[in-house]
């Protein structure tokens, strides 16, 4: 008789096959970190009981690092060298941010792709990659003490609107913290499989994820155990941290009314009152007012009441702000409020009570909080870690996110080809042929860029490189295919082959820091409503590229067989040219396509001597015995 194995629901017959992975969620405000056992997704917890981890790294005066809420603890007294939302500065430069309301010494460093944030501590300088690496490595001594071994990978969440700079930076800040990333995981896609897996209800459903610094909302549709993302959109730069700055510059106001003269505030009570801000927005959840008292550096009491009513009308453009990207991913995925099915609330910032109204009143239902908004992401991610780690189950869940902006390259006359369109299902891989401009042309320049516009100058460069190598032809004759690549984690790579000689280059595109906060949301909005204007620019830029080749043809056929013409004819020609260059100069498509078509009829009989002569070199010295017809 055989022995039969034991196991767990949900777990390897053999437990010394079951992979230990983890799900994380790097929030802005707090970070948690969440596994599968025993079939079911749970949060890990510290030696105290913790659930959620503050965001918060401070660098010690004995060298130390504090992380969590010793350090939360300390950002009022030590604020310089306390950070806090640092996944706000992930991937942007100085220019991207509002340094006016941090206490930080903030420095840029160059790069060949552009400037990087940083900020000085006493520790040294830090860039936000390194901070972030610090909470990373907390979450995962934490889920190894709990696991009893060592992970072999990690699934982290990330904001559905974060850039390829963002998701790099988010990757590289898992590197230095020893975690092998088994997928960068868009936040709403990790929520909806938490819920999905509990409900396990069909149907078209809504996410909407306000966290402590950025806005999401995603629509995904759920059938038959396949979540397919249809549309994303939001903002990188709005959360709960924007809530709680209207707080504190209400209180500044409070301040100035009651007296004549204020002190500036120094870096430390910036930081108390901005701590003392947040708090009355949490307080406000359940309770009608607030109490915001606070003795600043100077000894000066500052004492202040916010009412609930107060509160929402300081901050209700920030909630209606949310509901502007939420309308354009509705019209994307071609959808109307009747259609959506639930919409689930992810992050902490949904416990305000005028968002869950609002949302209610917009969809006109009801939202689903009935999973933890600050627990459901890092649920989700565990899920899919479980399944990527290889521990699958039998609800395993295929995922089918997007991305959130097209990708695309130059071509002649400053147009942008799109090759990955937006709302596209990753992982992708497309590919388009394009060929040379210019007779024996050895080299071409592949320009990378994301946005939504017809023309490169309103698009956001990605990166530049060049295809060297390729065989001398006559311009139209090389055949370079360029294929743009999509991981399932968001990150692009471009590769560039020429077919008949098999040259190619390649290039991963990592800039050192993305969109920023302005761009990331203008791209989409400036692609509506710059449309026909777009339309238009694009025809006249093909219009000139058709023309300046045919000039460039014409060019060479007079040089080389002038001797057909008459000197009459030739001036005719020539006048021709001439009126296709004044209008190509003066920029009017209608009139580039008038003279270009008067340009070829005056050329049809140039063109037709040139075949006679040809055929006629060909058949020199021939008889019609000889002549393959």
């Amino acid at each position: 008789m055989a022995l039969l194995q034991i196991s767990e629901p949900g777990q390897s017959a053999a437990p010394h096959q079951h992979k230990l992975a983890v799900g994380i969620d790097l929030g802005t405000t707090n970070s948690l970190v969440a596994t599968v056992r025993s079939g079911l997704s749970s949060i890990l917890v510290d030696e105290d009981g913790h659930n959620l981890l503050p965001s918060v790294v401070r660098y010690m005066p004995d060298g130390g690092i504090e992380v969590g809420y010793s350090a939360q603890a300390a950002q009022s007294q030590d604020p310089t060298n306390t950070v806090v939302s640092a996944k706000r500065f992930m991937g942007r430069g100085l220019k991207d941010i509002d340094v006016s309301q941090q206490p930080y010494h903030f420095i840029e460093t160059k790069s060949a792709s552009g400037e990087m944030l940083q900020i000085e501590t006493r520790a040294g300088i830090k860039s936000p990659v390194e901070i972030s690496a610090e909470i990373l490595k907390t979450l995962k001594a934490r889920a190894e003490k709990s696991l009893g071994g060592e992970l072999v990978g990690a699934v982290i969440t990330v904001p559905a609107y974060f850039d390829d700079a963002q998701r790099q930076a988010t990757k590289d800040a898992a590197r230095l913290a020893g975690l092998n990333v088994l997928r960068l995981l868009n936040e709403p896609t990790a929520a909806a499989v938490a819920y999905g897996l509990d409900n396990a209800s069909e149907g078209i459903y809504v996410i909407y994820d306000l966290g402590g610094g950025t806005f999401d909302i995603s629509i995904l549709k759920l059938a038959k155990g396949v979540f397919e993302v249809l549309a994303t959109n939001g903002d990188s730069a709005l959360g709960g941290d924007d809530f709680d700055r209207r707080i504190f510059c209400w209180a500044l106001d409070q301040r100035l009314a009651e007296q004549s003269k204020c002190t500036p505030l120094n870096a430390q009570d910036t930081r108390l009152l901005l701590t003392k801000a947040r708090e009355a927005k949490e307080w406000l959840t359940d309770h009608a007012s607030a109490q915001i008292t606070s003795v600043l550096s100077t000894g000066e009491l500052l004492n202040v009441t916010l009412s609930t009513k107060q509160f929402n009308e300081l901050t209700q453009t920030l909630v209606t702000k949310t509901l502007a990207p939420t309308k354009k991913a509705l019209r994307d995925a071609g959808l109307t409020i009747e259609d959506i099915k639930g919409v689930v609330m992810v992050g902490g910032a949904t416990r305000m009570p005028q968002i869950r109204l609002s949302v209610a009143d917009f969809f006109k239902q009801t939202p689903l909080t009935n999973l933890d908004p600050d627990k459901v992401v890092a649920l989700g991610a565990a899920i899919q870690a479980n399944t990527l780690a290889g521990n699958k189950g039998d609800n395993e869940l295929l995922l089918l996110d997007v991305i959130p902006l097209s990708l695309g390259l130059e071509t002649m006359g400053g147009l942008v080809e799109k090759i990955i369109p937006r709302n596209s299902t990753l992982p992708i891989t497309r590919a388009q042929e394009f060929t040379t401009f210019k007779d024996g042309q050895t080299a071409m320049s592949i320009h990378v860029l994301q946005g939504e516009r017809e023309l490169v100058t309103d698009c956001r460069s990605l990166a530049r490189f060049e295809l060297r190598g390729i065989p001398p032809m006559v311009a139209g004759s090389a055949r370079i295919r360029v294929t743009f690549t999509v991981d399932a984690d968001g990150l692009l790579s471009v590769s560039a082959r020429e077919v008949a000689s098999n040259v190619e280059a390649n290039i991963v595109v990592k800039p050192s820091y993305g969109l920023s906060e302005e761009q990331i949301l203008n791209m989409l909005q400036s692609g509506f409503g710059a449309a026909e204007s777009d339309k238009q620019a694009r025809a006249l830029a093909e219009a000139k590229v058709d023309a300046e080749s045919l000039l460039a043809a014409i060019e060479i056929a007079l040089e080389k067989d002038s001797d057909l013409l008459n000197a009459q004819e030739i001036q005719a020609i020539r006048g021709k040219m001439d009126a296709l260059r004044a209008n190509i100069h003066a920029g009017a498509s209608h009139a580039i396509h008038e003279a270009t078509e008067a340009l070829n009829l005056a050329t049809e009989e140039f063109a037709a001597r040139r075949m006679d002569a040809s055929v006629s070199h060909a058949l020199a010295g021939k008889n019609l015995d000889e002549v393959n017809f």
